[in-house]
């Protein structure tokens, strides 16, 4: 069976958010083929993703609180720079809700472990923060925090005596950062900003919102419920008033849908509004 195409998966799964009588006339009319089956997206996912290539920090994270050892390793592939993640990956640290018991590394895993920064070695944690005045050495020194521990003593030592700013804008872009933490940090409008760079977002309706181009997420939300079932609702919560007032039943809105899917540049939202507004 041949595998369906990006614009196929991206709408089938804004389709999924409709009821099903909707969703058979509108397959019907625009040839839209069934929704793909368990066995067909873990094997999409086993295979190189084409939308993986810079895996926005979220989503990696959002997939590694599955804790599941084979896809933390596939993960790992896909999240060169992000030398904290990779780290918790290889020492098997849990991001699940609630678990506190180290995980086991796959295998599989391509890589070792990224080099244990010299001032870690010598200061210690909050120590080796305290030293940081350049880029290198902030995110160096924030790969090293990796537990809910960590990021609590980060956390007091930054009330008690702010850390330097390169320190404190490494560890505000780890997608485990935790929000009191962050909140921590101040909201200056450079630091909003470098998250978005980063590929952090808030939530999973957050992400929905994000930059376009849309194919790209909605072709990682497709395989939501594979890869992070847990972020998945809140995603669909945000998208579904969209789907229903701009698409609803209108087979042919659905039928622009699939037109521009492949090509817009705009957001998701955007590219359900425009739909509706060009059919």
């Amino acid at each position: 069976m041949r595998e369906n195409t990006r614009a196929q998966r991206s709408v089938g799964f804004l389709l999924g958010l409709v009821d099903e009588e909707t969703a058979v006339r509108v397959r019907a009319r625009t040839g839209l083929p069934e929704p793909e089956t368990p066995a067909q997206a873990r094997g999409r996912v086993t295979r190189a993703w084409t939308w993986a290539r810079g895996l926005e920090a979220s989503v990696a994270l959002w997939i590694m609180e599955n804790d599941d050892p084979q896809l933390n390793a596939l993960v790992w592939r896909y999240i060169p720079t992000d030398s904290g993640l990779r780290r918790a990956i290889a020492r098997g640290v849990p991001f699940a809700a609630g678990r506190v018991d180290p995980l086991p590394v796959d295998v599989t895993l391509p890589g070792q472990e990224p080099e244990i920064p010299e001032s870690y070695v010598r200061h210690g944690l909050v120590g080796a923060l305290r030293e940081v005045t350049t880029v290198h050495q902030g995110r160096a020194a924030a790969s090293m925090v990796l537990t809910r521990a960590d990021w609590a003593t980060v956390g007091a030592a930054d009330r008690e005596r702010p850390l330097p700013g390169y320190a404190r804008w490494a560890l505000n872009v780890r997608p485990d950062c935790p929000p009191s933490v962050r909140a921590g940090f101040g909201t200056h409008a450079k630091f909003t900003h470098r998250l978005r760079q980063a590929g952090v977002f808030e939530s999973a309706a957050d992400y929905v919102a994000s930059e376009g181009p849309a194919i790209r997420v909605l072709e990682v939300l497709s395989m939501g419920r594979l890869l992070f079932p847990a972020r998945l609702k809140e995603a669909e919560d945000a998208l579904r008033p969209l789907v229903d007032e701009h698409l609803g039943d209108r087979e042919d809105a659905w039928a622009v849908l699939v037109q521009l899917a492949e090509t817009f540049h705009g957001n998701t939202p955007e590219l359900i509004v425009t739909a509706g507004a060009v059919a």
